[in-house]
């Protein structure tokens, strides 16, 4: 980059910094959501509810509500427009929640979807209420429990004081939604033995917020205010519940054996998975103590996930897939290790789990992104005082020319002044048939949060594979307040650290990082928050040799209905000490190259029924071009259909050879009830020429007791046709004992 063009950056971000004066400067606030005093709710006892999505029962009546809720958004610390009335009861068996949503606009309210922990539907953009519990007051976690209208349910668990959370997790609570000419009505009944807390307690303190979301205003209102930039599962700032007196031990073992019936065929299919097959297992969880839990599953089954989205990549480095198997997603947040970003309300800190994590569940059961038999496995989660513990082991299979392998993680994580912690790592993968195929990984880190604003994260890991020694870290900083964002990091990975059951982006390198950016409050009547910044990022190999550096100016700019416009101007150096191959037949000769691109991005309010996105970038590529056009829509008319559609169109021109590279999905999903939906995908990859297909109906016929049907195909234009083909039909039933 030139030493003009890096000071015209650096002039427009200084030019947009200057506005930080009237930036500053807020509508008048009548609550300052930091220095209030957080709430404190005694409750009592109420019998005789029946959970309809109506409070008629006298027990009801008999509670005061709560009524004090305090914008976060869009007016920080101002009344909320709609009123908001929660009662909250208790009796042996549940704690009883109530809310009315008062709302003078009910024909504006945004339903959302029945379905349960539905995919791809984001609570944010729906009416919504929410609960959040630490039913151990130790500021730190939480159980999280949103409905919206329609009666759909999302739940899930925080850790870190809400800077990870785990959706994997599903409680048993029943809930039902009624939708009236006054708005909506919430009720809410969890047991007892869906929440962990310490029975042995006299006196029962727990930790709790509420959240009312009023979509079409982009309007969030808590119990216990909360500052923009935070979030509901930030328990530090929540209230707290008493009253309950000393709680019933919930029952601690529940068992959810499953049994299933599957048709495989396909020519990329192993011969011995082809043809029918049956077969069944067990998940048991069991509350040894009220603060540890142990998990165990036998012949683990994951058929009713959804398959992973096809990715273009165009990088020289390898693409990370997120989990999506339910017993690897549960309990989650506790394994995490590597480079964190700065979470709901943090810094940019330019690297995430995406770069590094030393632990990354999909290198167990998986490979190249077809499952592979896992036996079984056992999960020890919990804590210990002020320790987080975990601990994991899981088993695998031969299969298919592939050895039998055993997986373990251990963790723990002792909090720190308060919101901070600080922790160790061990992963081991080993191949049972092989004494001396074992990887080793293991690590300490620091995750602090100091005076509120600032965040220190920090790390230094190893990697042992036979006589294969090598080590990774990073030390990063970021400040983030109400007005600034801003944050450098260094990182470094060696040339042979393989953590085995991680996943690094890149290695051989050493990275330099920094950011600056503001995110004022103009106060103009259309535009919420304006998001000017800029990025440096500096990448060596390990003798310091400049190998890839990145410049980017970004401004960001969110509306007040949730829609959303940016626009960044990047400037790449790249060094090829090799060809660096493109797509099959076509590689760029190694050499240093310098190219520029830029972007532009909208995404409408999801608030309405017909809600869309587009974005188009272009500009150099290496020594060619490349430019890109993405769109998405989304339609969803009612509360019981969902229909997605998204395409990306690559457009490439490299050595001479001009070439697409494509993506196109559809995705409808249709809700009959809450207990009965519907999902189907289709995914074509023209790079590949392959289509993938799946449809899943689910039946849920008790509480976390489900029936599937499943067809999973991935088919290739190209080539021979079907390459894997499935039919599998699954029920699971939960026992509590």
């Amino acid at each position: 980059m030139s030493t003009i063009s890096s000071r015209a950056c650096v002039a427009a971000a200084l030019a947009f910094l200057s506005m930080a004066p009237a930036g500053a400067q807020q509508n008048g606030r009548t609550v300052d959501p930091e220095a209030t005093p957080r709430p404190v709710l005694h409750v009592k006892p109420g019998t005789g509810i029946r959970i309809d999505g109506r409070l008629d029962e006298a027990a009801w009546a008999a509670v005061g509500p709560i009524t004090d809720f305090v914008q976060a958004e869009p007016d920080a610390g101002m009344p909320p427009s709609q009123r908001t009335e929660v009662r909250v009861t208790f009796d042996d068996t549940y704690l009883y929640i109530g809310a009315e949503l008062f709302d003078s606009e009910p024909e504006g309210m945004v339903y959302g979807g029945m379905e349960r922990d539905s995919p791809g539907i984001l609570f944010e953009e729906m009416d919504a209420f929410g609960v959040t519990l630490d039913t151990y007051l130790d500021r730190r976690s939480s159980f999280i429990f949103f409905v919206n209208p329609a009666g759909g349910v999302k739940d899930g668990q925080g850790f870190d004081d809400g800077r990870s959370r785990d959706y994997g997790w599903d409680g048993v609570v029943d809930v039902k939604t009624t939708i009236h000419d006054r708005g909506w009505t919430a009720e809410m009944a969890i047991p007892w033995r869906t929440l962990r807390f310490d029975p042995t307690r006299a006196e029962q303190e727990w930790g709790m917020n509420l959240l009312r979301r009023i979509r079409r205003r982009n309007e969030v209102s808590y119990w216990a205010p909360l500052d923009r930039r935070n979030r509901i599962f930030l328990m530090s700032r929540a209230g707290t519940i008493t009253g309950m007196g000393s709680l019933p031990a919930g029952r601690n073992l529940s068992v959810k054996p499953f049994a299933l019936a599957s048709r495989a065929s396909g020519s990329a299919i192993p011969t011995e998975a082809v043809g029918r097959d049956g077969d069944g297992g067990v998940d048991v969880k069991w509350g040894i103590t009220p603060n540890m839990t142990l998990d165990l599953t036998w012949r683990t089954d994951f058929s009713q996930v959804e398959v992973d989205q096809e990715q273009v990549n165009l990088t020289r480095f390898p693409v990370f897939f997120p989990e999506l198997r339910e017993f690897f997603l549960e309990n989650s947040g506790t394994f995490t290790f590597g480079d964190v970003d700065g979470g709901p309300g943090g810094p940019r800190l330019g690297s995430s789990l995406r770069d590094m994590t030393l632990f990354h569940s999909r290198r167990i059961g998986l490979t190249g992104g077809s499952p592979v038999p896992l036996l079984g496995g056992a999960r020890l989660t919990g804590r210990v005082g002020g320790m987080e513990v975990g601990l994991l082991n899981v088993q695998g299979e031969e299969f298919d020319s592939l050895p039998a392998e055993n997986f373990t993680v251990a963790r723990v994580r002792q909090r720190v002044f308060g919101k901070s912690d600080v922790g160790a790592v061990f992963t081991n993968r080993d191949v049972t048939s092989a004494d001396s195929a074992t990887n080793q990984a293991y690590g300490v880190d620091a995750n602090l949060n100091l005076f509120g604003n600032l965040y220190v994260n920090t790390y230094a890991a190893g990697s042992r594979k036979g006589d294969q020694e090598d080590w990774a870290g990073r030390f990063s900083v970021g400040w983030r307040d109400r007005f600034w964002n801003t944050s450098a990091a260094v990182r470094r990975v060696g040339e042979d650290f393989e953590p085995g059951m991680g996943f690094v982006r890149r290695r051989a390198m050493r990275e330099s990082y920094a950011t600056l950016g503001i995110h004022p409050r103009p106060g103009w009547s259309s535009v919420l928050e304006v998001n000017p910044y800029v990025e440096w990022t500096y990448t060596t190999d390990l003798a310091g040799v400049l190998e890839s550096r990145e410049e980017r100016a970004s401004l960001g700019v969110s509306f007040m209905d949730r829609s959303s416009l940016a626009v960044s101007y990047t400037r790449n150096f790249e060094r090829l000490d090799g060809p660096f191959r493109v797509r099959p037949g076509v590689s760029i000769p190694a050499g240093d190259y310098e190219f520029a691109q830029g972007s532009v991005s909208y995404r409408s309010s999801q608030g309405k029924a017909l809600s869309g996105n587009v974005s188009v970038s272009g500009g150099g590529f290496y020594d060619g071009t490349r430019y890109t056009v993405s769109g998405g829509a989304r339609w969803q008319p009612n509360h019981h259909v969902v229909l997605d559609l998204d395409a990306t169109h690559n457009a490439l021109d490299v050595q001479g050879t001009s070439f697409p590279a494509d993506l196109y999905s559809a995705r409808l999903q249709y809700a009959w009830s809450t207990t009965f939906n519907f999902s189907g995908f289709v995914q074509y990859n023209a790079a590949s020429e392959e289509v993938v297909t799946n449809l899943r109906a689910n039946y849920i016929h008790a509480p976390l007791s489900d029936l599937f049907f499943l067809f999973t195909e991935r088919r290739s234009r190209a080539g021979p046709g079907v390459l894997e083909r499935y039919f599998t039909i699954k029920v699971t039933r939960l026992l509590l004992f």
